[in-house]
């Protein structure tokens, strides 16, 4: 009887893992699913986001009219893109040296460093949402908004002072210093050290520090408004999770009002990569609430100290510039 017991089940075991003619491979012999990438982490569990990450590609910040509803990019799409921002590169090969254009230009292609791939999530655009990939419409506040800015600029001339000239210029933050953070013409990389209670993210454009508690204390009172806005910082699940507010009027992303709400994600994906994706929500600038996303990578080297004020006469000879043309000209505004 016990025999019998014993070749039953071997027989029914024979008949479970063994393929039938024309059909599948059992549960049982399907290889098994691949492991999610080991991440590195902190003392306390935490992801460790620590270390030199670069966000340079050359993916459109806005999906091409072309891509349609296309959200991911096929091989011939990435080549096109790719030529074209290689092409675009030497933009400037064969301009002339002491020409208007060249003076007014400043620079050449050899210091732009824009990157020459595409994202390598292979993503047709930065902005992932909505699902068109382009930035929403502008409010009529919005609109009248950069109408009247545009109008007291013009007013003031060019350079009647410092302040007439951008941040850039003067030092005081860089364009693609953020937040939020997008691929741009040079210095597309960040710097990061965590502790227990604080993020710090070093941007290479004038080597800024965002300080970001994550300790839970609550942001500063509304009348205090840092260049970069007011950072606070919470972890969901492995995600750190920053939210910034209290931004300065004289330093608007994408012309955004003070009221502006970002709230950007740091996902640490695998040794050598860390998703970066941001939320831009200001109701009296666009019509709907935003999404763009930064694949970023991991560098090997240290960021050095992007000195902006160093033997920079620029600044001085803008101001001294204008005041010749003003006089040469005879030119008085009213």
């Amino acid at each position: 009887m016990l025999h019998r017991v014993v070749g039953s089940i071997g027989l029914i075991a024979a008949l479970v893992v063994a393929p039938s003619a024309g059909r599948t491979v059992t549960a049982q012999a399907r290889p098994p699913a691949p492991k999610a990438p080991s991440i590195p982490r902190t003392p306390d569990g935490k992801p460790d986001l620590q270390g030199a990450w670069s966000f340079a590609n050359v993916t459109p910040f806005e999906r091409p009219a072309a891509l349609g509803e296309k959200a991911v990019l096929s091989d011939d799409d990435v080549a096109q893109i790719e030529e074209q921002a290689a092409a675009s590169s030497k933009q400037d090969e064969g301009r002339k040296r002491g020409t208007a254009a060249d003076v007014n230009r400043a620079y050449n292609d050899f210091w732009y460093d824009r990157g020459t791939k595409v994202a390598g999530t292979r993503q047709s655009s930065i902005v992932v949402d909505p699902p068109n990939g382009r930035v929403p419409a502008l409010t009529a506040e919005a609109q009248q908004r950069a109408s009247t800015r545009a109008a007291a600029r013009k007013q003031r001339g060019p350079a009647d002072g410092p302040e007439d000239r951008s941040l850039g210029e003067r030092c005081i933050l860089g364009f693609n210093a953020g937040p939020p953070f997008a691929p741009s013409a040079y210095n597309n990389n960040i710097q990061i050290v965590q502790t227990k209670d604080h993020v710090v993210v070093m941007t290479e454009m004038v080597h800024d520090a965002r300080i970001v508690p994550v300790d839970g204390r609550k942001h500063l009172p509304g009348a205090v408004r840092p260049w970069m806005g007011d950072s606070r910082g919470h972890w969901e699940g492995d995600t750190l999770v920053v939210e910034t507010t209290n931004f300065s009027d004289k330093n608007l992303y994408r012309n955004a009002s003070p009221s502006l709400k970002l709230v950007e994600k740091f996902t640490r994906t695998g040794p050598d990569m860390l998703i970066y994706e941001f939320t831009v929500n200001d109701p009296s600038t666009w019509t709907a609430p935003w999404t763009g996303r930064v694949p970023m990578e991991r560098l090997d080297g240290q960021i050095y100290e992007y000195a902006c004020h160093e033997g920079n006469l620029g600044m001085e000879g803008i101001l001294k510039g204008t005041r010749a043309d003003e006089t040469g000209a005879g030119a008085t505004r009213q």
